[in-house]
């Protein structure tokens, strides 16, 4: 599993099953919070895709993310980012981004039974996180650390802001910046005490 920790509280989980990364297990999920660390669910499965941008493909990955996000135990209230991981320009982002983004809005609220359970968040560029906070489509944005991606320079009204891998670890991860509510969680342990 990829993980990028958020020194000191934040842990980063793609959670689809065709996504490049693996999914957090529900365990995993319990362990980082028993650890008093919180964690940040984010969707990315074939993000990197122009092509795989649409309605249609938004909704389907709602109703998957939801599915879970209820299987790790996270709690209604809580943020799930859908990743543009790709220099989405402005067609792109005012036509499939905009389609698919509002695809996930329908698949959260159909999987909930009306209202969505989840508040929706976006991880892309400064340009994609500007656009879909603007127009209501993405409550959180999730600034990505690719400086040469159309709006980095011009966009601050990030809830989270990636930078670049620290030297001081030896794993694979990212450092981030959270400010802010920014739809982080923890789940509670299956057990409780007596």
């Amino acid at each position: 599993m990829k993980l990028g920790w958020l020194i000191p509280v934040l842990v980063l989980a793609a959670c689809s099953a065709a996504s490049r990364w693996p999914t957090l297990s529900a365990a995993e999920a319990r362990m980082v919070s028993s650890a008093g660390m919180s964690l940040v669910a984010v969707w990315e499965s074939h993000s990197h895709k122009r092509d795989y941008f649409s309605y249609a493909s938004g909704y389907y990955d709602a109703l998957a993310a939801h599915r879970q996000a209820k299987a790790i135990g996270q709690p209604a209230g809580s943020g799930i980012y859908f990743a543009v991981d790709f220099n989405a320009q402005e067609p792109d982002v005012r036509g499939p981004v905009d389609q698919y983004f509002r695809g996930v809005h329908a698949g959260l609220a159909a999987a909930a039974g009306q209202a969505r359970e989840y508040r929706v968040g976006v991880y892309g560029s400064g340009a994609v996180c500007d656009y879909l906070k603007r127009s209501r489509l993405a409550e959180y944005a999730w600034l990505s650390n690719s400086t040469a991606w159309s709006g980095y320079d011009s966009f601050t009204d990030w809830n989270i802001k990636q930078s670049g891998r620290s030297p001081l670890l030896s794993f694979d991860q990212d450092s981030n910046e959270a400010r802010g509510e920014y739809g982080s969680f923890r789940v509670t342990s299956q057990y409780s005490s007596l």
